[in-house]
């Protein structure tokens, strides 16, 4: 069984959109995935989108490279991923990463065959999985990209569905937003509350010192932000449904392993390679990481 020209591997939330503005499109990529399912059905606005099956459990299975991968697992499932990587990327492959972080690259060239192109991702969608197994998207679905080889594939892919996709020649700085985003998030992984605990004051507050400890870290990695988006960030958190999750809260619900490292750890560790203080970061981390792996 030769591979699809399109391949999604983690049709889980994120990859389920992606799969259903292709398919609904007329691109319908194949699906691979740690479960087997006939299909997936994702809800966008009033529209309900069955994307066709199956999604295929067996590496071993496939006999060629797509043309076009997106990889939708979590960070903490990239090892898991790797035969699927293997099977099917290539010299000719572009593998875009549909990840949180600013280390997609770091973390995934060295499991792909030697020529794969991997492009990283911000992906700014609001893509949450149900309880029945559907997936809602609670809003419009976009991606940046940056200028660099490999990204006109990932455009033409997605030219003409819903998801918006924006190059960015600055792209260093709206991953590490995006990240500052992320990594404020992880507050509600600890409480296990929803978006409507930045309504509080203290929360507010604990959350704007983070996000400023976060910016000295980002721009000392080269991000050019100002000093106004702490409070932006905190300012949207603020004015979204008071019941909106998040992808890490998501997963301690579930019992999952979470993403801390990668969105909050990096933090703490980027701080000392620049010698910047990073206090809640070293308070926050090592709790996330005891929420996420136990013992206890």
């Amino acid at each position: 069984m030769r591979a699809d020209g399109v391949a999604i591997i983690g049709p889980g939330a994120i990859g389920s959109t992606v799969a259903a503005v292709l398919h609904e499109a007329g691109r319908t990529p194949g699906l691979y995935g740690r479960t087997a399912r006939d299909g997936l059905d994702v809800l966008v606005g009033d529209d309900a989108i069955r994307v066709p099956g199956p999604v295929r459990t067996d590496p071993e299975r496939v006999g060629g490279a797509a043309a076009m991968v997106f990889l939708a697992v979590k960070a903490t499932q990239i090892e898991g991923a790797a035969p699927w990587l293997a099977k099917l990327c290539g010299p000719d492959t572009v593998l875009c990463v549909l990840q949180n972080g600013v280390e997609q690259r770091a973390m995934v060239s060295p499991l792909v065959p030697e020529g794969t192109v991997v492009v990283p991702a911000v992906v700014w969608f609001p893509a949450q999985a149900q309880g029945d197994g559907s997936v809602r998207l609670r809003g419009a679905a976009r991606l940046t990209l940056p200028e660099v080889a490999g990204t006109e594939r990932v455009v033409e892919t997605l030219r003409g569905t819903r998801c918006t996709v924006e190059v960015a020649s600055d792209f260093s700085s709206v991953a590490w937003r995006k990240l500052l985003q992320n990594a404020a998030a992880g507050l509600m992984a600890l409480t296990g509350r929803r978006a409507g605990m930045f309504a509080r004051e203290d929360v507010a507050e604990l959350a704007l010192r983070y996000l400023r400890e976060c910016l000295r870290v980002a721009r000392a990695e080269g991000a050019r932000l100002d000093d106004g988006v702490p409070e932006q960030i905190l300012a949207g958190f603020r004015s979204s449904p008071a019941d909106l999750s998040t992808s890490i809260l998501t997963d301690r619900e579930a019992g999952r392993a979470l993403e801390w490292d990668i969105r909050n750890g990096v933090i703490a560790r980027l701080g000392a390679t620049h010698g910047i203080p990073t206090p809640i970061s070293d308070v926050l981390t090592p709790l996330l990481a005891a929420t996420s792996d136990g013992p206890g």
